[in-house]
């Protein structure tokens, strides 16, 4: 079997952004729920029959506790937050998985799903389907994958090596040098993605990397500024690595059945017509009958 795990957030933001302004019967903006609705009944057509599905229920999380430049719901426009929760309970009528996040953020839920899903011995494959940088930190070989479902792009362990230089293992400490601008932490002065590649693809870790650039056993330009940068920064980039590295430990699920898509309930009929959208219901209904 494959499972699939779906990051619910960044799906909301790209139908959100991709599709025109719908509302449903009383107003409310609706658009990218049906989007995103759609879009995993054509996951299920096209033979998924395993689905996780992480949403961050609060943009917030742990990491803005320990970094105040952290990610926030501040700037999201309110017709966008506003399809997170119906989103989740329009999921879940369809008889899907959903992880709601609070405390933690979606991109945890996906680690430790794919973490549990690939220690199950009937799976083949867990294919964790973002564009996310930080999930490359997943990968495992061929068997645990990620997807980018916008540009119909799968990435195993070679792929990320290919794409950053360093192997999954690395992925935490590369964004600590680098910066993630989409999670609002700015990485190293300096540091850009050449740099990062060079010299973590030699030590792999940060507290491996030499304090002296003369002690460096891989050519880089600009190397003594680097490691002096690095130096004044140490506990900098290391709290930066912190907040790169996905939480494993959250609750997830118990047994990988527990993903296996039995159909909708009836309530999801209620939920496609409110939503001024009852083919999915429709299609819903074909998929399981098919089945």
């Amino acid at each position: 079997m494959r499972v699939h795990l779906l990051d619910g957030t960044y799906e909301l933001f790209r139908h959100f952004y991709a599709m025109p302004k719908q509302t449903d019967r009383d107003g409310h903006e609706v658009a990218a729920i049906i989007g995103v609705l759609g879009s995993v009944l054509g996951m299920f057509e096209g033979g998924a029959t395993h689905l996780g599905v992480a949403t961050d229920h609060v943009i917030e999380s742990f990491r803005n506790d320990l970094w105040a430049g952290y990610k926030t719901s501040a700037g999201v426009e309110p017709d966008l937050l506003a399809q997170f929760h119906p989103l989740e309970d329009a999921l879940g009528a369809m008889g899907v998985v959903v992880w709601a996040m609070k405390e933690f953020e979606a991109d945890d839920a996906l680690a430790a799903a794919a973490q549990r899903a690939a220690a199950s011995p009937p799976v083949e494959q867990v294919i964790i389907c973002t564009p996310d940088k930080d999930l490359s930190q997943c990968v495992r070989g061929e068997r645990v994958v990620q997807f980018d479902r916008r540009k119909r792009e799968q990435r195993d362990e070679r792929g990320v090596v290919a794409r950053f230089g360093v192997g999954p293992a690395s992925i935490p400490d590369y964004l600590a040098l680098v910066g993630d601008s989409a999670d609002g932490f700015p990485g190293i002065t300096g540091w850009g993605e050449k740099a990062s590649s060079a010299v973590l693809g030699r030590y792999a870790h940060l507290e491996r990397i030499p304090a002296k650039s003369t002690e460096w056993s891989v050519p880089v330009r600009g190397a003594a500024r680097l490691a002096a940068a690095l130096q004044e920064n140490r506990d900098l980039a290391l709290l930066f690595r912190t907040l790169a590295t996905l939480r494993t430990d959250v609750p997830v699920f118990t047994d990988v059945e527990e993903l296996r898509w039995r159909g909708p309930s009836m309530e999801f009929q209620g939920v496609a017509q409110r939503l001024g959208a009852p083919g999915l219901w429709d299609r819903a209904r074909r998929i399981t009958l098919t089945d």
